[in-house]
């Protein structure tokens, strides 16, 4: 969210996609549970239909079977039949009976057989082979107790093979009912009727190719007849709860889970044979007419996306792309760095700010140029000054020890001690640079000690402790002689007897640690921190005291930077440490 381009496009999300996206969602879902709705109210009336047109077909069966109570002929060729009449008279009952099954047959729709058992015997239409017949004992098959039981009321058996033809795999539902003899009750034997599946196949036809599923079960629950494939062999596939509901109760409808697809399913119970007409449908090909819907809704939401991720591409490269190019020129800018690219043929706001900022850079440039300038010569002029005062009070010490030992000791020595004083003044003529390498500011040292020494004589000691690789680095011209000129005049020729000087150098990291160490008098605390104070504060430079100290600190700090320069530790009566700190950088000519 740093950027102008990924802010707006955040905003034209929250404030037009995705409130477009909640409308559409809601038109959706508001269409949606209104299909829903219709699916379920013209399925209750398409159910009802159904339901009222199997009872219709079933009731026509059941007044075909009546034909049975009276039809005088079939009922004397029954009686006489069950009275086992002589062996010339049954061809003619045969007869009768044959020809009634026949008419039946011819009379109901759809019927794959009629069947007629008296005493032991059974009569069937001509659609079986007496091979494939096996009615052996068949009083004691459960459908034909239950029949009898009846004593003339009708029984329906749902889908089930014929029950006496053997290597049959059709299924047929079955309807029985006594025939008992005409005005009383006494009966002459069981009608069987055998139907097609196809009866309730052509009923339930016109639904099923509306994508409606179908399954008629018997009271407790057996499959009937079922579309779609269903195994009919099998228990219905649904939840226990919703299935117990749909045995207990007269009618329904639940959204469950029926033959493993989430289904919307409604059923009622036939008033005629107590059979349970299931209706159920996938949820997904329920509300597959609002996929349209939905595919202009998904294609209005990608269509905002798309206008949203377009105004971005434009805002980047009319907006957003020159505003990150001016921020990186001014950061550029900030760090120094003028050579920047502001031109642009705009004539918008864009292009006078362009203008207006390369302009300031222009000035902003010049200024530069000339502060720099300025503070050059101003530093070049402060450190001629600062080494024009080293010289001079260096000369006149080294002239009042002239005179000093010119009054103490004969001509000789004091023609060596003038002798190395000349040594000094041409080093320090010859050497014009301001950097030089630490060996060649030591030469310098040791001469200079060497005066000191034939003026003190026995006094100072000179030592030196120099870590490899250390005297080919830099450091600044003529620092280390004021230091030591402070060690020896207010260190070591205030002290009784002999004192030491010792000069070492270290490495630290990347720095060059120079010590100067004396075992002179020191001074207290309170001097030692007002001189650390003088020093940091690069001030009082045009004070005698301590002037070298001063002047030897601003000129390595004007050279090398703030972090570098001398640290003073002292304690009274104790001497004196100097540490010069210096970066470890090889001296190139």
């Amino acid at each position: 969210m740093r950027h102008l381009n990924t802010q707006i496009f955040a905003l034209m999300i929250l404030t037009i996609t995705i409130p477009l996206m909640l409308i559409s969602g809601v038109i959706y879902y508001v269409s949606l549970q209104t299909v829903k709705a219709e699916y379920k109210n013209s399925s209750n009336l398409i159910l009802n239909n159904l339901s009222f047109n199997i009872d219709q077909y079933l009731q026509s069966i059941e007044k075909g079977t009546l034909y049975a109570h009276m039809d005088g002929q079939l009922q004397n060729a029954l009686e006489k039949w069950m009275s086992k009449p002589e062996e010339d008279q049954k061809l003619n009952y045969q007869n009768v009976i044959q020809h009634f099954i026949a008419t039946l047959e011819m009379t109901i729709k759809n019927v794959n057989s009629v069947q007629i058992y008296s005493g032991n015997q059974l009569f069937y239409s001509a659609n079986f082979n007496r091979a494939d017949i096996d009615y052996e004992n068949f009083e004691q098959d459960e459908w034909y107790k239950k029949t009898v039981q009846r004593k003339g009321a009708i029984v329906i058996f749902g889908t089930h093979t014929p029950f006496h033809k053997m290597n049959s795999t059709e299924k047929v539902i079955s309807i029985a009912r006594v025939i008992n003899k005409t005005g009383g009750k006494q009966p002459l034997g069981v009608m069987l009727v055998d139907i097609r599946l196809d009866s309730l196949s052509e009923i339930l036809n016109l639904s099923e190719n509306t994508k409606r599923n179908f399954v008629i079960t018997d009271q407790t629950g057996a499959i009937i007849y079922a579309s779609n494939n269903l195994d009919i062999s099998k228990p219905l596939q649904m939840d226990r709860q919703v299935f117990s509901k749909v045995l207990n109760e007269q009618s329904g409808s639940f959204n469950t889970t029926f033959a493993a697809h989430s289904s919307y399913l409604n059923f009622v119970t036939s008033p005629y044979s107590g059979w349970k007409v299931i209706q159920y449908m996938d949820e997904k090909e329920m509300t597959k007419d609002s996929a349209l819907l939905s595919t202009i809704i998904l294609a209005l939401a990608v269509g905002s996306i798309g206008m949203a991720v377009l105004f971005m591409i434009i805002m980047r490269s009319r907006v957003t792309e020159p505003i990150i190019f001016l921020k990186r020129q001014v950061e550029k800018v900030g760090m120094g760095n003028f050579d920047v690219d502001l031109g642009s043929t705009r004539r918008d706001e864009f292009g006078v700010l362009y203008q207006g900022l390369r302009k300031m850079v222009e000035e902003l440039q010049n200024y530069i140029e000339r502060s720099s300038r300025a503070i050059v010569q101003q530093k070049v002029a402060r450190l001629g000054a600062l080494k024009s005062q080293i010289n001079p009070h260096f000369l006149a010490n080294t002239l009042e020890s002239v005179q000093m030992k010119a009054i103490l000791s004969g001509d000789r020595e004091i023609a060596e001690m003038v002798g190395t004083l000349g040594q000094l003044f041409r080093i320090h003529t010859q050497m014009s640079k301001d950097i030089i390498p630490l060996h060649q500011e030591l030469e310098h040292i040791r001469l200079y000690v060497k005066v000191q020494q034939m003026r003190f004589g026995d006094k100072i000691q000179y030592v030196e402790n120099l870590a490899p690789d250390t005297e080919s680095l830099q450091v600044v011209h003529f620092s280390l002689q004021p230091l030591i000129e402070n060690a020896i005049i207010h260190g070591l020729e205030r002290q009784v007897g002999a004192g030491l000087l010792e000069v070492s150098s270290t490495l630290s990291e990347n720095l060059l640690l120079i010590t100067i160490r004396d075992n002179g008098t020191g001074v207290s605390h309170e001097q030692l921190l007002n001189l650390q104070q003088r020093i940091s504060n690069h001030s009082d430079v045009d004070m005698d005291s301590h002037i070298g100290l001063i002047n030897v600190n601003e000129r390595i700090r004007l050279y090398f930077g703030e972090q570098y320069g001398i640290y003073i530790h002292s304690e009274l009566g104790e001497g004196t440490t100097i540490t010069i700190r210096l970066p470890a950088l090889p001296y190139r000519l």
